[in-house]
């Protein structure tokens, strides 16, 4: 049997953490606490966590510079899931979080239940394996998206994702120049909880295209067709 999977639970409310800590140690998780960046910083250089459960509202850094932070970094530490959390539960938070890279949200008061189903999902998803059929790697202008080791390359230069960003740009690219709807990229996305929230997959799109569009307002890579959904076009511009 491998290791328990690692969960780091970062929020400023010690009842909360504490509660977290023993609900999913429960069900089998190893639980790191954090109570602010700082913390999450020292925990995480002590052992990388598999996933990360984020409060938006922190002392210091908030959950979503703490969250743009580790987008950025280079390496398998930008692609941690991250679940966020807020007390607010407003739908520009929850926009704003997914705009910054977290890959789920859950507003407060929330169900432990829910809480464990929701990382269980982002999980199944970022240890999904590639099945032995596909190819390793699709190329696409000047990128190549390594299916095995989670990576998009540039030129050879990795380029940062979010493992959201990365399931979503292996669904389209692995169906080029087809019209895939929200609907369709959703059940494509298995393993993520579905949500009448539609706007996701608009959220990822834009996120992508400025990270790999020369012009994110022209695409050319992944088209938008009017009242039908995206086009993953290989060409780009040569199309």
């Amino acid at each position: 049997m491998g290791s328990p999977e690692r969960i780091l639970v970062v929020d400023d409310d010690p009842a909360l953490r504490e509660l977290l800590r023993a609900y999913l140690g429960d069900t089998g998780f190893t639980v790191d606490l954090a109570g602010d960046g700082g913390e999450m910083h020292y925990a995480m250089a002590q052992a990388r966590p598999d996933a990360i459960v984020l409060d938006l509202m922190l002392p210091g850094a908030d959950g979503l510079a703490l969250t743009r932070e580790l987008r950025a970094r280079p390496g398998p530490e930008a692609q941690i899931p991250i679940l966020m959390l807020s007390a607010r539960g407003e739908e520009i938070d929850r926009v704003v979080g997914l705009e910054v890279g977290g890959d789920d949200y859950l507003a407060k008061p929330f169900s432990p239940r829910e809480l464990l189903a929701r990382l269980r999902a982002l999980l199944r998803r970022a240890h999904a394996a590639v099945p032995a059929s596909e190819p390793e790697f699709l190329a696409f202008g000047p990128f190549q998206l390594d299916l095995a080791a989670r990576r998009l390359l540039r030129d050879g230069t990795d380029v940062s994702l979010s493992g959201a960003e990365f399931d979503l740009l292996k669904a389209l690219a692995q169906r080029p120049n087809r019209v895939l709807n929200r609907d369709v990229l959703l059940d494509l996305l298995k393993g993520y909880e579905r949500d009448p929230y539609d706007r996701t997959v608009d959220i990822r799109v834009g996120r992508l295209r400025r990270k790999i569009e020369p012009d994110p307002a022209n695409p050319v890579y992944i088209r938008t067709v009017r009242g039908e959904g995206y086009l993953f076009n290989p060409r780009g511009a040569q199309a």
